[in-house]
């Protein structure tokens, strides 16, 4: 679409990373996207974040991932256009689509109990919008699905109103986009699910993006000891620079296992084990292992890796008898259109890290490219800027 040209009301050409198969490089094509319907906007999407769960679905073992579809959840963007009923926001507000809604309305969200809205899940989850049960993306006439309720691997993308944070139009937005995932996911399952507080001991299983969330929300829990696990050790400088008062690697152990190394490090009292740990891998091994490293009685382990369908997580009983508990984290229990401005204020007030995380900068057309990089590691966060 042409610099200053108003689309309202009229579909909109642009450019979008389309995942037509499991498995395959996306494909830069000029798709069509569809102006918002009753309760939608359309978002002119300025920068976007990979992520692993973008990953974990073009690679087909997502069972809700459903191609061809634009991929991309974690953005920030502008309003350029809205449709029948939207009163949150108006065209040229500043905004992260958040693949966890909060209408405020329905039952989950009246419960005050969780963070997980369900008005529009079951659409969002089958890559549709609510209004029409249809898709706002096409491409030579073939629909395109959406992906999360987000899509944001287009340059243009259509979100219904309940999936927008409206933030600080003084933010950057190619920092900002980082709170609409990963970030957001790390530091809310410290402060918000575990409440961790001033003293505590933990354990991190995963040093990349939401693991060193984890370890800056535990710094300003204000814990005494933050231990870090990852197979990488080249993870580990960073990781310390975060906040990590130990850092291990399971390799250097030999068989034995890894929570077992970290119950007689933390055995000060005759008992040992950490009070909170978090798994931000996705391994239902390592899960366990997470679990078991906590303090008898009162040890807490929070599951933050998405982690491949089917997978089952396992433990003795007695593990929880003994009062550990296994709790889970979506988003960071943040309830997503409320508190994804203040944690922007937070940032904008540096209380918060989110520039370290980006690691790398790409344009669209090099978006296989920043997948890659992410696969092998190279990279915390790479974002993508749109034109």
């Amino acid at each position: 679409m042409a610099p200053g040209q108003d689309r309202t009301g009229q579909p909109i050409q642009c450019r979008a990373a389309v995942a037509w198969e499991a498995n395959k490089p996306l494909e830069l094509c000029e798709v069509r996207v569809d102006p918002p319907g009753p309760g939608e906007v359309r978002v002119k999407i300025e920068a976007t974040a990979l992520c692993h769960t973008d990953k974990y679905t073009l690679s087909g073992q997502d069972p809700e991932g459903k191609f061809p579809c634009i991929l991309g959840h974690e953005a920030a963007g502008v309003v350029e256009s809205v449709g029948e009923g939207v009163k949150s926001v108006v065209p040229g507000d500043h905004v992260v689509p958040c693949y966890q809604a909060y209408c405020g309305e329905c039952p989950m969200c009246k419960s005050q109990k969780t963070n997980l809205c369900s008005k529009i899940r079951k659409y969002t989850g089958a890559g549709v919008m609510a209004s029409d049960e249809k898709s706002r993306f096409s491409c030579n006439g073939k629909t395109i699905w959406h992906f999360m309720g987000t899509s944001t691997f287009s340059e243009y993308t259509v979100v219904h109103e309940v999936s927008l944070a409206k933030i600080d139009k003084n933010a950057p937005l190619d920092k900002a986009c980082l709170l609409g995932c990963g970030v957001s996911t790390g530091l809310g399952a410290v402060l918000n699910t575990a409440k961790a507080e001033k003293g505590c001991t933990a354990a991190v299983f995963g040093l990349g993006t939401v693991g060193l969330a984890c370890v800056d929300g535990l710094r300003l829990a204000g814990a005494k000891r933050i231990i870090g696990v990852d197979l990488d050790k080249n993870k580990f400088e960073r990781a310390k620079d975060w906040g990590c008062t130990d850092t291990l690697c399971p390799k250097d152990f030999g068989d034995k296992p890894i929570q077992d190394v970290i119950v007689e490090m933390t055995n000060d009292d005759g008992v040992g084990g950490v009070d909170y740990s978090f798994e931000c891998i996705g391994n239902v091994e390592v899960m366990r292992s997470a679990l078991e490293c906590c303090h008898k009685g009162w040890g807490e382990s929070v599951v933050l890796g998405v982690a491949g369908s089917g997978q089952e997580i396992s433990t003795r009983p007695f593990q929880l008898v003994t009062g550990r508990v296994w709790r889970g984290a979506a988003f960071g229990g943040y309830r997503s259109r409320i508190d994804v401005p203040k944690l922007v204020t937070r940032y904008m007030n540096k209380e918060i890290r989110v520039d370290e995380y980006v690691t790398d900068v790409m344009k669209l057309e090099d978006i296989n490219k920043a997948f890659q990089a992410m696969t092998d590691g190279l990279c915390l966060r790479c974002v993508v800027l749109m034109p």
